[in-house]
C-alpha cells in the first residue's frame, strides 16, 4: 500500500483497521472478500473506494457499517472495538453513527418523502428535521410526493436524506448513481457532497467509475480484498465538471 507524500490528518481515525479479512465458505469452496486490510478513515474525510466487481469494496463496507463481522483482524470506530460487538452493540452503533445510501433506494411506497424521511428522525438521538432534510438535497417542492410520484433520481436524492437527517459520523454510499444516468447521477453526488461539506460527515462513497476519483479527498484503489493504493488529491474537482 502506498501514499502520496501529502502529509495526512492529525487527529485520531475514525476507523483504524488492522489486518481485516473475512471469509466464506470453506474448503475447495472457500472466498477470501477481504485479505488483511489495513487502514485508517478520518472525520470529514470524502473518500472514492475504487475497484472492479468482486474487489471486496461491499464486504468492507458492510464491515464498516456494522453489517457483518470480520472473520480476523482488528476494526475500531473510535473506541468501540466492532470486531468483538455484540449484536446489540452493533444495532446502536448503527442507528446512532452510520447513514447507508445504496444503489437502490428502498422507499416505502405507501409514504410520501418527508414520511420516509420521518422513520429515521423518529428514532436518532439528535436529527434534523425531515423538511431540513430534504431541502439539503433540493427536494423542498416535493416533500409531499410518493416515491411513484418521483424520478429515479429524486428517489435516491430521499434516501440521501433519509440518512443524513440522523446527522451521522459516517455516510456509507455503495454505489449510488449505479442506476442512473449521468446527469441524474450528477445531481445525487452533489447532494453526497454537500452532506460532507456542510455536516462534517465521513463519507465513503464506493464505485468502480474511476471519474469519480476527483472528487475525494482521497481514492483508495481495491484488488483481491486488499488496498492496493492511495491516493490523496491536492484539491477537489467540482461535481458538476465530472462526466462519463
Amino acid at each position: 500500500m502506498t501514499e502520496n507524500s501529502r502529509p495526512g490528518p492529525i487527529a485520531p481515525p475514525v476507523f483504524r483497521a488492522r489486518g481485516l479479512t473475512k471469509t466464506y465458505g470453506s474448503g475447495t469452496a472457500e472466498v477470501r472478500a477481504l485479505a488483511g486490510v489495513d487502514l485508517d478513515l478520518y472525520a470529514g474525510e470524502l473518500i472514492v473506494l475504487l475497484g472492479p466487481s468482486g474487489s471486496g469494496k461491499t464486504t468492507l463496507l458492510n464491515q464498516l457499517g456494522g453489517l457483518d463481522v470480520p472473520t480476523s483482524g482488528e476494526l475500531w470506530y473510535r473506541d468501540i472495538d466492532l470486531t468483538n460487538a455484540d449484536e446489540a452493540q452493533l444495532t446502536r452503533y448503527r442507528r446512532d453513527s452510520v447513514g447507508f445510501i445504496f444503489q437502490f433506494y428502498n422507499l416505502i411506497p405507501s409514504l410520501t418523502a418527508r414520511e420516509n424521511v420521518a422513520l429515521i428522525t423518529e428514532i436518532a438521538r439528535d436529527p434534523m428535521p425531515a423538511e431540513q432534510a430534504l431541502d439539503m438535497v433540493g427536494l423542498a417542492p416535493r416533500l409531499d410526493h410518493f416515491p411513484a410520484q418521483l424520478s429515479g433520481g429524486e428517489q435516491q436524492r430521499v434516501a440521501i436524506a433519509r440518512a443524513i437527517a440522523k446527522r451521522p459520523e459516517v455516510l456509507l454510499c455503495d454505489e449510488p448513481t449505479g442506476a442512473l444516468d449521468v446527469k441524474t447521477g450528477i445531481v445525487v453526488l452533489e447532494a453526497v457532497e454537500r452532506a460532507n461539506r456542510e455536516l462534517g460527515t465521513l463519507t465513503v462513497i464506493i464505485t468502480h467509475n474511476a471519474v469519480m476519483a476527483g472528487m475525494a479527498d482521497r481514492v483508495i484503489h481495491f484488488s483481491d480484498g486488499k488496498v492496493h493504493h492511495i491516493h490523496r488529491n491536492e484539491s477537489r474537482v467540482e461535481v458538476s465538471s465530472l462526466n462519463w
